[in-house]
């Protein structure tokens, strides 16, 4: 067990023949006692401290470790948010190319449809240009036989006109 202050004042040494100077030695027990009390206090200030700074390292000990536990959850949560992005792209992508090929794919078909449309259309134009033809040259096939020529020459005759009214009464 170390020295106390006390132990050093109580201590008593025996005297002897011609012996040390008893103030001088109780002088210098005295300053020793002064100085082995400082160091003492000193030692008990430096102990109180360095509880405190163990308690305050073990304070930003624990924030470390939690920031450094954030960190980490973040990191994976950013990581997640970036698979579950890259997810959603990709499934986007893959609806965007289905519609896509869905819209070709119609637009092919439709203009399958109109071009059969077209082709019937002028096979119509066609077959209607060839009936108008033929209906246009049988009218001018009547127009320039001779009967017209026949039936502008024809002059009627008052009485011939009468006997046929009078047969159309009596039908």
């Amino acid at each position: 067990m170390p020295l106390t202050p006390l132990d050093i004042h109580n201590k008593e040494f025996s005297k002897g023949f011609r012996g040390y100077d008893e103030d001088e030695v109780n002088e210098f027990l005295d300053q020793i006692i002064k100085d082995y009390e400082i160091l003492i206090r000193e030692k008990k200030e430096l102990s109180e401290r360095l509880t405190d700074l163990n308690d305050r390292i073990g304070h930003f000990t624990n924030i470390e470790e939690t920031l450094n536990k954030s960190i980490v959850v973040a990191q994976e949560a950013a990581e997640e948010v970036r698979r579950n992005a890259q997810k959603e792209a990709k499934l986007i992508i893959k609806e965007a190319e289905k519609n896509a090929d869905r819209i070709v794919n119609e637009s092919l078909s439709k203009a399958r449809k109109i071009a059969l449309e077209i082709e019937d259309l002028k096979k119509q134009s066609k077959v209607f240009r060839t009936r108008f033809r033929m209906l246009i040259e049988a009218q001018l096939d009547m127009l320039n036989t001779e009967d017209w020529d026949h039936l502008l020459q024809y002059e009627l005759d008052s009485t011939d006109l009468k006997s046929t009214e009078e047969e159309d009464s009596l039908a």
